[in-house]
């Protein structure tokens, strides 16, 4: 339930939240159910001239209490030692405050968040002025503080971003003598992974000569009328700390289990780009280029470097689609929580439509045809440079052996979708 009304200036919002019921299974590790819980939040809003002023606070995770927790404390000498807990009231409060000041070309913003162990709120989606991509995960068990400022020169825009946060109560480390654990979120009542300890920095430049159709709107895509349009970003985050564990999926697509612990500590960089180019009504191109280190979702420590570009084009009724990927993960969501990579990978799709094509996947009638061609290593799933005798007296595949070039793979399908709605 959301409630909302303005007095005396101020915008006063409230949402209650029940879960009626836990989640069950789930086929993907990205949507792995959360704790069931009840969360009132409060909102309040208001102008003085060009300075803008948020408060929010959060009361949440109210059917955690009582549930234990472990966590670890390190003396002087470095030894740890493992305690137990229980989630109690004082866990289940959170705040934030935001300021904004909005003057002509100069925007600026400073934020900060409390959260208590289970006062999860969800991930802040508000666009700040910019299209940052370091924000308030929105998670509990944290506190942070992030600002940053966009500055717009003619036709370009310089916008610097910071975020610091750290998790209230730390990680458990893989490693520490049993009963200790790393916790995961269908065990315990909290987990620390996207609140990780982190110091970032991110730095982000655009080049915009139509802002009536602006970058970093949601369907930019289908909106921009510029004949050239870019944004480029590097982001840098510090991460002193390794995380609690993730959560994995059997073969069988349904059965879950907890990773016996997450990657370490490390520094990781990235920069992005977009590309935006309308030549005109009939013609347009969008590119997305990347490169970057990047850490598995599993227990896997190995640190990925990986670059690629995708890119997408419309011409009259045709619609083209490709992208070149080194060192990358594949496209499901196991690749990367198991850390398996694959040394190329490309794809490209042609096809045409009976209507106008669209830059989003909408239900539509096309034929097409599509290729997908993989380089193999021993980091890639199904890699089978030859074969061994395992414990069992089979053969299995032996990717680790010494002397053999990289494996591939390809496809070509062709397809025909056909929509018939009105």
């Amino acid at each position: 339930m959301k409630y909302t009304k303005e007095i005396a200036k101020f915008k006063l919002t409230a949402v209650a939240h029940e879960d009626l019921d836990q989640l069950g299974l789930t086929e993907s590790s990205f949507a792995i159910p959360q704790p069931k819980t009840r969360r009132v939040t409060m909102h309040a809003a208001r102008k003085f001239g060009k300075l803008g002023i948020d408060l929010g606070g959060i009361w949440a995770g109210q059917p955690l209490n009582g549930r234990d927790f472990q966590l670890s404390r390190e003396d002087d000498n470095g030894v740890v030692s493992v305690f137990q807990d229980k989630i109690n009231s004082n866990d289940n409060w959170g705040g934030k405050i935001k300021l904004t000041l909005q003057s002509g070309k100069f925007n600026w913003y400073a934020q900060s968040a409390v959260q208590g162990l289970v006062a999860n709120g969800g991930a802040d989606l508000t666009q700040t002025f910019t299209g940052w991509r370091l924000k308030d995960s929105g998670s509990g068990n944290q506190y942070n503080f992030l600002s940053g400022f966009a500055y717009r020169l003619g036709n370009f825009e310089i916008a610097p971003n910071f975020l610091y946060q750290k998790p209230i109560e730390g990680p458990m480390a893989s490693g520490l003598p049993g009963p200790a654990r790393p916790r995961d979120i269908i065990t315990d009542p909290f987990v620390v992974r996207a609140n990780r300890e982190t110091v970032a920095g991110e730095l982000l430049l655009t080049y915009d000569p139509t802002p009536a159709t602006w970058m970093y709107e949601w369907d930019n895509d289908k909106s921009e009328d510029s004949e050239f349009a870019l944004s480029a970003g590097l982001v840098y985050r510090h991460l002193p700390t390794t995380m609690d564990a993730a959560i994995g999926i059997f073969p069988d697509g349904r059965t879950t289990f907890a990773f016996p612990g997450a990657p370490p500590a490390q520094d990781l960089w990235e920069v992005h780009t977009r590309i935006v180019s309308k030549m005109n009504k009939n013609f347009g191109v969008i590119a997305n280029v990347y490169a970057g280190d990047a850490q598995a979702n599993g227990s896997d420590v190995r640190l990925v470097r990986r670059y690629g570009a995708d890119v997408r084009s419309l011409y009259k009724k045709m619609k083209f689609h490709t992208f070149l990927k080194f060192n990358d993960w594949g496209p499901f969501d196991y690749h990367r929580d198991f850390n398996l990579t694959f040394p190329m990978q490309w794809m490209l799709d042609i096809s045409t439509t009976t209507g106008k094509p669209d830059w989003f996947p909408l239900p539509g009638t096309r034929i097409g045809v599509m290729t997908t061609y993989r380089t193999l290593d021993r980091y890639s799933p199904r890699y089978n440079p030859t074969q061994i005798i395992d414990a069992l007296g089979a053969l299995v595949p032996d990717p680790n052996a010494i002397g053999f070039s990289n494996g591939n793979e390809w496809e070509i399908r062709t397809y025909i979708h056909i929509n018939l709605t009105k």
